[in-house]
């Protein structure tokens, strides 16, 4: 059956066309009810979610209802899905119907929650069923003259439950199921009672739940967020509505920008400012009005203030201790303190918050603190992360709580309630436990750490695995080369393996053999986008948070010593002096000879004794490495350092029992030197073939500003060795600071070249992934090269395997799809693996973090050497090279007599009462575990010399 719609409209051109949509209407879609004989089994119409086939249970198991004890089905609103999810997620709530109106309305309203929805209608254990009510001969109806879209989808839903309600009658069965309308929306639900449709709110069918009483704590609050909570005096300004805020952004009244909370100050943000060129800026927020509730990454309407209103950004650190919700004026006396004179120069453009564009809120990890009311059920959540206010939530579980690692929603936040409301999602476990905390960190990182689903394992190889005759096409066999692998002890998702030969002519033949994982990963597919959402393999101290699943980065694409493996190979002829002569890349199958660690293969190269195969090709890569590593450093690539730390476990609680520096051998380096040189040569290649749609990596070279501190730190420093040292760093170029830091030596003290390096590394811009197409800057600052990309690992990176395809299409091993060649695309994947990166790096940094707080709190307090790396107007940053820790001593402390400072901030340095401290003195501190606030512990360090 055919429904059309006719209506014209005007082109941008000004001409007026006729547009006919003809919309399909079947009566073979089934209810999805097990029980039911009526409905044919029929596939899904148009628009149906591929979710539908777990379907409704013949008799439906979920929670006993006080309100309707019958067997029944719930039929959700949008709204309703829309607050209401983690409600809907809960294992108790099952049997579900979830119309196509309200799929296609959430899906148009909310990303973050269709995909979790999706989600819940492909688990076959909670019996949720998608209904195409829109393709429905008996549930499709027409938009009426005068009515609005919103109230035709809202007729549209009842329409669908009262066909539900009749249809299941007809089901010849003792106990007739029935269909519950769940609505929060007032007029909604009366209109459906006239109806004679059972409608309930959530909250009413929740708390009719009696046997399942903790589901009403995960109930959100649905007050609108502008509205004003019972009682309670107005703090905040209101919000101006987003079609004004559009048009005071257009006409420059206001300026667009993303919220950032201060995390050491939480009285003040800053508002990074939307826009290219002289509009990109930093605007300052101080004060809880003129932050106005808006919460870190917000985006955000300010307004100027006047200049004579501006402020500079505080160096006090303010924490939000207070348990007193209603203490405004104890925030009005902080706010005071922020208020001090400064220098006209250091002022900064100031504006106040007037209206929110787009909520950014995500679930938030943390702890609660108990209200100190007896036998209260309000109660403050401090989130881990002190950019994000507390958050009040009602639960009656906060003696179960207390102590717990918790997840909390927010829900809105009304103008007179000091903190936004939320509700308890999920309890995480104890904290300080190991597991938790690793969960903690993984969530508020946002990474995805979930098992990999049904649907994605599905598209792996059935085992058992081997190569086929149609694997070997556009293949090369490479199979008799003597190719090796080197790894860190333990990597079990070898990427890479390489192979060094003379060959007739004298010149010599280099591969570089890398796991063909695109070979496996086809476009499109549930295993491609589960990986292209991960971006990364995540190395956390004692896990590993896979890109891909197991049996490929583990097994089948790992390059693993004695089997047969798929590769992508990039092989060059060289002569003696590292020039390549020719470059050739080739799909291939390998067959690796030895799978070794870097300390291993260091062994063989340094003994007299083994001339064997493997031996011999090493050598001859570790002689060309110095040599390519010799040219890219005359080129002006950068040698830096960073404090890397290694821990070992003991092998029954796993807990850290030993903590060191990682050391690095020739080997790394020369496998380094390899796969850079592969990465270069394959960003050439398909840039050539491809140059608006290449996936390319850049480092941008830092802002002089960056380097202020260097600079200043080695002039210090040399001045104060009153000696003729050579530690001018100048930064005019990449290889001028690379020739800068190689001179700055100095015999009386070896260590500061590295820490030359390592502050050098602090002032670096991030690298980045971009497309070509859309970018004009390739350059990669700390390469010192033209061009690169990411080849060399793609078990481990997904742009990798983006550059694979890329790659293979280029040489013909493989054939292009739409998304490959569009620019717009490939911009948008880099953006999300820019983000999956920084993150993956944060975790990490993160997991050291707390395996570091493990270590000592098993080893006590520890006096060790230390250099300062920063100083600041009450503290310095000091560096222990002996476990490459960092951290901060204070020097004023809560009630203690504060010392007299005197900060310098030309020559870094700063004098408490008679002793002045230098950028890069050593000096001795006392590290101890500082465990006094469970959610944020720390590690505590005291100077014990000099004295002060």
């Amino acid at each position: 059956m055919l429904t059309s719609r006719t209506f014209v409209k005007r082109t941008r051109a000004g001409a007026v066309v006729k547009v006919v949509r003809e919309h399909y209407l079947r009566d073979d879609i089934a209810c999805g009810a097990a029980a039911c004989r009526l409905c044919p089994r029929a596939a899904p119409a148009p628009g149906a979610a591929n979710g539908s086939a777990p379907g409704l249970e013949a008799r439906p198991s979920g929670p006993a209802s006080s309100l309707c004890p019958g067997p029944h089905f719930l039929l959700p609103d949008t709204n309703l899905l829309l607050h209401q999810i983690d409600i809907l997620e809960d294992p108790v709530i099952k049997n579900v119907i979830v119309l196509q109106t309200v799929l296609q309305e959430v899906r148009n309203r909310s990303a973050p929650v269709y995909k979790r929805i999706r989600d819940v209608i492909q688990n076959a254990e909670k019996h949720f069923y998608s209904f195409t009510n829109e393709h429905h001969r008996e549930t499709y109806i027409e938009q009426n003259r005068g009515e609005t879209s919103n109230d035709r989808n809202d007729r549209a839903i009842r329409v669908a439950v009262k066909w539900y309600n009749e249809h299941l009658k007809k089901i010849e069965d003792e106990e007739k199921i029935q269909v519950i309308f769940l609505t929060n929306d007032r007029s909604n639900k009366e209109k459906a009672l006239e109806e004679g449709i059972t409608a309930y709110t959530c909250e009413e069918y929740i708390k009719s739940l009696t046997a399942n009483p903790e589901l009403v704590d995960r109930l959100a609050c649905v007050s609108d967020e502008g509205k004003e909570i019972e009682g309670g005096k107005i703090i905040f300004p209101e919000h101006i509505p987003l079609s004004k805020l559009q048009q005071g952004i257009k006409s420059g009244i206001y300026l667009q920008g993303t919220y950032r909370a201060n995390r050491e100050n939480y009285l003040e943000a800053t508002v990074w400012v939307h826009g290219d060129g002289e509009e990109n800026k930093e605007i300052i927020v101080q004060g809880l009005k003129h932050l106005n509730r808006a919460i870190h990454e917000d985006v955000v309407a300010v307004e100027l203030l006047a200049k004579d209103e501006w402020v500079a950004p505080s160096s006090v650190v303010l924490q939000d201790d207070g348990q007193n919700e209603e203490d405004i004026e104890n925030e009005e006396e902080k706010e005071n303190i922020l208020k001090t004179s400064v220098n006209k120069d250091m002022l900064r453009p100031t504006g106040r918050v007037v209206g929110i564009i787009k909520r950014n809120w995500r679930p938030y990890c943390g702890m609660l603190s108990k209200s100190q009311i007896k036998e209260a059920r309000r109660h403050l959540f401090t989130p881990a992360d002190r950019r994000i206010p507390r958050i009040r939530i009602e639960t009656r579980q906060a003696d179960t709580l207390d102590g717990q690692r918790i997840i909390v929603a927010i829900d809105g936040w009304p103008r007179n309630s000091r903190y936004p409301n939320g509700h308890f999602v999920k309890n995480l476990g104890s904290a300080g436990d190991k597991e938790t905390e690793t969960e903690v960190l993984l969530l508020e990182h946002d990474v995805p750490h979930q098992a990999f689903s049904q649907a994605v394992l599905s598209f792996l190889p059935k085992m058992p695995w081997s190569i086929t005759e149609e694997d070997m096409k556009h293949r090369e066999d490479l199979r008799h080369l003597i190719v090796c692998s080197v790894d860190p002890p333990g990597c079990t998702d070898i990427d890479d393996a390489l192979h060094c030969r003379e060959i007739g002519n004298g010149n010599l033949e280099v591969g570089v053999h890398i796991a063909d994982v695109s070979h496996f990963i086809r476009p499109g597919n549930a295993l491609d986008e589960e990986s292209v959402k991960r971006g990364t393999t995540v190395y956390l101290c004692e896990k590993r948070i896979d890109m891909v699943p197991e049996l490929l980065s583990s097994n089948l694409c790992s390059l693993r010593s004695n089997v047969d493996r798929l590769a992508f190979s990039c092989i060059w002829e060289m002569n003696h002096k590292a020039e390549i002569l020719k470059t050739k890349f080739t799909k291939s199958i390998i067959n690796s000879k030895a799978s070794l660690t870097y300390a291993e293969a260091q062994m063989r190269i340094d003994s007299a004794t083994m001339n064997d195969d493997i031996t011999t090709s090493l050598r001859g890569l570790n002689k060309l490495a110095k040599i390519l590593k010799k040219k890219r450093i005359d080129n002006g690539a950068l040698t830096l350092a960073s404090p890397e730390v290694r821990f070992h476990m003991d092998s029954e609680t796993h807990d850290p029992i030993d903590l060191q520096t990682k050391e690095l051998k020739e080997t790394n380096s020369m496998v380094e030197e390899f796969m850079l040189l592969a990465n270069i040569s394959v960003a050439q290649k398909i840039y050539d073939e491809f140059p608006e749609f290449a996936l390319l990596r850049k480092h941008p070279a830092p802002p002089p500003s960056n380097y202020d501190i260097l600079v200043k730190a080695a002039k210090s420093k040399a001045s104060f060795y009153h000696a003729n040292l050579n530690l001018e760093i100048k930064t005019d170029s990449a290889k001028a600071l690379a020739e800068s830091l190689d001179k700055a030596e100095s015999p009386a003290f070896p260590y500061l070249n590295t820490l030359l390096r390592i502050l050098a590394t602090r002032c670096m811009m991030q690298a980045v992934y971009f497309c070509s197409g859309m970018d004009n800057d390739f350059h990669h600052y700390g390469l010192a090269s033209p061009i690169y990309t990411h080849f060399t690992s793609p078990i481990r990176r997904y742009a990798d395997i983006i550059v694979h395809r890329l790659l293979a299409v280029a040489i013909g091993a493989d054939r292009t799809y739409p998304e490959l060649t569009d620019k717009h695309k490939l911009a948008e994947m880099c953006k999300n693996l820019n983000y999956r990166h920084k993150m993956a790096q944060y975790a990490q940094r993160a997991s050291v973090a707390f395996h570091t707080q493990l270590f000592f709190k098993t080893k006590g307090v520890v006096n060790e050497d230390a250099y300062i790396l920063f100083v600041r107007k009450n503290a310095i940053v000091v560096l222990i090279p002996k476990y490459g820790l960092e951290g901060t001593v204070f020097f004023e402390e809560k009630d203690k007599p504060a010392p007299k400072l005197e900060y310098n901030s030309e020559v870094p340095s700063l004098t408490v009462e008679d002793t002045t401290l230098h950028v890069f003195d050593k000096v001795k501190v006392n590290i101890m575990l500082d465990d006094s606030n469970i959610q944020h512990q720390k590690m505590r360090m005291v100077l014990v010399e000099p004295k002060v």
